[in-house]
């Protein structure tokens, strides 16, 4: 008997140890599971749409390439033009936002989706200095190459298209006649308007001056440039003669018409 008591209480005293064990083991678990209870809660974070409208206006900023309402602007194809508005249009399913231009003296309005302004040349006004360089290049010899007419023609047009200001006074440059000098052709006269009116009408808007006054600063220029050679000029008159103008003025009307249907 008193070995038997022996071993239950030597097994009562392994269960207890095993319970103790068990214990021990569950003990990390629970005041785990209370410090976690404790811990405060970790700040949620943040959502994603708070961020939406930065990128958004980003996005529409860049679009617009910095131009904004009422200011002047340079569309190459039609010269200087003033920003109405910015609307927004549905067309064909697809929203679209527009810049509105105004030229005033053509009487016309354009409508240029803000994400084509890049693709079509849209610009800022030229700076001061870009100005003053364009002024400084009406004084310099007039430069005629040695080609047919049409040609040379075609090559003025894209100039006054361009929408570069320094290429636009090379027109006005190169087609400039004094009282001294022969007449002009009926279409290089017409290409010398069409190049002085584009240049005046900017350089007025920069000086914050009058296009009359622009025109008469523009001429000043261009009485202090060198005359033309006897040789030049009856150059450009064999080559008129060979050409004909009738010719000239067909050409430069179906490229009108191609460049408008454009």
């Amino acid at each position: 008997m008193p070995h038997k008591t022996a071993k239950t209480v030597a097994k009562a005293t392994g269960s207890k140890a095993t319970a103790s064990k068990v214990t021990a083991s569950k003990i990390p678990a629970k005041a785990a599971a209370k410090t976690a209870a404790h811990k405060p809660a970790a700040p949620k974070a943040a959502k994603p749409v708070a961020a939406a409208p930065r990128v958004e206006e980003k996005k529409v900023l860049t679009q617009r390439q910095g131009f904004k309402t009422n200011e002047f602007v340079v569309y190459p194809a039609h010269g200087v033009g003033q920003i109405l508005a910015i609307e927004d249009q549905e067309i064909a399913g697809a929203k679209l936002e527009l810049f509105v231009i105004n030229f005033m003296k053509d009487k016309m309005t354009l409508r240029v989706p803000t994400a084509k302004v890049a693709n079509v040349g849209m610009r800022k006004l030229s700076e001061p200095a870009l100005v003053k360089r364009a002024l400084e290049t009406l004084k310099g010899r007039a430069r005629v190459k040695r080609t047919m007419w049409s040609r040379r023609a075609q090559e003025y047009e894209a100039k006054i298209n361009s929408g570069d200001i320094v290429a636009i006074a090379e027109v006005v440059r190169d087609l400039y006649r004094s009282e001294s000098q022969p007449e002009q052709s009926y279409s290089e006269r017409q290409l010398y308007e069409a190049a002085l009116d584009r240049l005046s009408r900017e350089i007025a808007v920069v000086q914050h001056s009058t296009e009359t006054e622009a025109v008469k600063e523009i001429e000043s220029q261009l009485a202090k440039s060198p005359r033309r050679g006897a040789k030049t000029e009856t150059e450009a008159g064999a080559e008129g003669d060979a050409e004909g103008e009738g010719d000239d003025v067909d050409t430069e009307g179906d490229a009108a018409v191609e460049d408008e249907a454009a």
